[in-house]
Formats: C-alpha cells, structure tokens, sequence
C-alpha cells in the first residue's frame, strides 16, 4: 500500500486557490472551537492546547481559538456531535485520534460520523516506541522472535492498541495482550513494576518518560512505526527516533524479505492515521477552497514559527505539522481501506481479542 500515492488524484479538490486577500476574508477573526472528544488532560487534548495559542497568532485577524472536550464513546459521541452540528465555514474543527479513525474504518455500527468524507485542516504526526523490559533477554529487535513468555498491556484492541497489535502479526510474534487499561500512564507503569515486559509509547511519551529508563538500563528499546517514505509506504524510519528501526525494517532483520501481504496492508492501514497522521484537524465536508488554504497556510506558518519550534522539542520532539493540501490523499486512501483488509481485521479483533461488531 503507497500512503501517498494511493489517490493522490484527489489531492485536487474543489477550485483553484483564491487571492491571499479573498483567502483572508474566508476566514477571519471571530471564535474558532477545536472540539477534541475525549477528556481534558488527555494526550489529544493536551495536544489542541498546545497548537491553540499558535493558530490564534498565525490565522488571518488572530481569532480566538478555544478547545473544547466532548468526551465519550471512546471518542465516538464527540465525532458523532460534530458531524451533526458543525457547519462549513471552517470554525468548527473536530481534532482527534485513531480512536475516532478505526471505529470509521471497522464499520461499527455506532459510528454516525463519515471520516472520509470530512475535509483535513492539518495533521500534527507522533509514532510510537517499542521496548521491553531487561528481565526478557532481548538486547535489540532482532532477538524479539526467539523470546517467550511476552505480556504486552494495553488499552482496547479496536483502538490506539490496534496498529501495536497488528505489527505483532506482521512480525509473527506470539505476544500475550492484557488490554483494559484506562490509559497508556497506567500501561507504563505496569510496565516499570514488572507486570507487562512489553510496552508501546508514543514517541513524545518515550522522549520524556521512557528514555530514562532506558538510560538507567530498565528498558531497552526495539523499534517505532515508522513514518512514510518517499514512496509513500509506512517504511521509514521516524524522525524524532531516528536511531530505531521501523517495523518494516525489524521484518526484514528477521525474515531477510520486506513485509508484504494481508497483515501488512492492515498495518499500513491502521499506523497511517495512528502514526504518520496521528493527531489529525478535520473541518467539514463542504468547506470552501479558500477556508482549506488559510489552514494549510497557517499550518506552514506556525512550522517556520521560531517559538513554535523551541516549544514542540519540549512537547512532541519538534514534530512539525502537515497542512492539509498535503494530509488529505492519503489520510482518505487510509480511511478507506480494501474489503479485504477490512475482513482482516474485523475477523482478527473478532476471534482473538473478543471484539464485537
């Protein structure tokens, strides 16, 4: 699967951008309401509260910008709010996570909400981090394949857990998954008290809390997600962990081969949104041109930010974003994956992890 080659006919969508002064006027001063739906204090909102004082200093008449949590469903009810009730004049953004994705993407029945369909103000990328515990033996990667007794901890199998769970399978690790932890804070911590060996945190999680244990030799790193590669597959290696190995690389230490097949294609499926396009603004599916060019403008802008750079070392590892022209094509190929994907993954989460549908 290529992540950003698959589509990009739809990179063009609606008419040619408008003046810089009639881009202004599409969208200027006022309120802006970034709706996250999950709690306050999580990850995702955390996030919106740390892009909201730059979109603020870098849309056309500084509007003012307010996060709001409409938490519930495991993401689900704020998506379903927003495809309800927001209008497309571009000052309602949904920003949100593959927890809001992979229900999309599974077809479960509660969705109300057309992901796809909804148009990409911007995407702030994050990956993950594998590592394990000293107590296993493992010293790299390539040493996963030949330990046993693993215990990974988890949250929820059809959620952020999903592309974690799912890179297992392209590896052919047998992994023992605890799952209904109400949050990776608690995974971790399992983790440093020896009741999981195996942990997944995302990279600025890693950066600032699992690194020193790393350092004092109470963890040992083994690979990320990824991030997409000029071929647009989910093969390179992250840039905010630059010295680890992408999933793809570790199947190719183990096997001698790149990963290929059903499993794969899942995997690229489910990590693109979860990884490379982790933390994703969308706007609704009827708005303007011009409303799409001021964000993916001011997404550029905030990128050649000085402040914002210093800041996001602190906060994502100095993760920039991706404005929306750019996002766009191949966050729609991920959300709408082949059938035959879909089958995959329904039957996996059905049969292994006791998922309903």
């Amino acid at each position: 699967m290529k992540l950003l080659t698959v589509g990009i006919a739809a990179a063009v969508f609606g008419t040619a951008a408008l003046p810089a002064q009639a881009q202004d006027a599409a969208l200027s001063g006022g309120t802006i309401e970034v709706v996250v739906p999950f709690s306050r204090g999580g990850a995702t909102f955390v996030s919106a509260k740390f892009l909201e004082p730059f979109f603020e200093k870098h849309l056309p008449g500084n509007p003012d910008v307010r996060v709001v949590d409409r938490p519930g469903g495991g993401s689900i009810l704020g998506a379903n709010w927003f495809a309800q009730n927001a209008e497309p004049d571009g000052r309602t953004l949904l920003f949100t996570t593959s927890s809001t994705a992979n229900p999309y993407v599974l077809e479960k029945p509660e969705v109300e909400y057309d992901l796809a369909g909804f148009r990409v103000a911007y995407s702030h990328p994050f990956s993950a981090v594998a590592y394990v515990a000293p107590s296993t033996g493992v010293t790299s990667a390539a040493d996963i394949k030949d330990a046993s007794g693993l215990i990974y901890g988890g949250i929820a199998a059809a959620a952020s857990d999903l592309p974690g769970l799912l890179s297992f399978e392209v590896l052919g690790l047998d992994i023992r998954s605890v799952l209904g932890f109400p949050g990776r804070g608690p995974v971790r911590l399992a983790f440093e008290r020896g009741e999981t060996t195996l942990d997944y945190q995302f990279t600025p999680v890693y950066l600032t809390q699992v690194r020193q244990l790393v350092e004092a030799g109470k963890a040992v790193p083994l690979w990320t997600g990824g991030a997409v590669a000029e071929d647009g597959s989910l093969t390179a290696r992250d840039p905010i962990a630059p010295d680890l190995p992408s999933v793809a690389e570790v199947h190719e230490t183990l096997y001698g081969t790149a990963p290929s097949g059903i499993a794969w294609d899942a995997f690229e499926t489910i990590a693109s949104v979860t990884y490379a396009f982790g933390l994703t603004g969308y706007l609704h599916a009827d708005t303007p041109q011009a409303i799409l060019d001021v964000y993916s403008d001011a997404a550029r802008a905030i990128n050649a930010d000085p402040e914002f750079q210093t800041a996001s070392e602190d906060v994502t590892g100095g993760a920039r974003l991706v404005p929306g022209s750019e996002a766009e094509p191949a966050i729609r190929a991920a959300l709408q994956p082949s059938a035959e994907v879909k089958t995959y993954l329904r039957d996996l989460l059905s049969t292994k992890y006791n998922v309903r549908f």
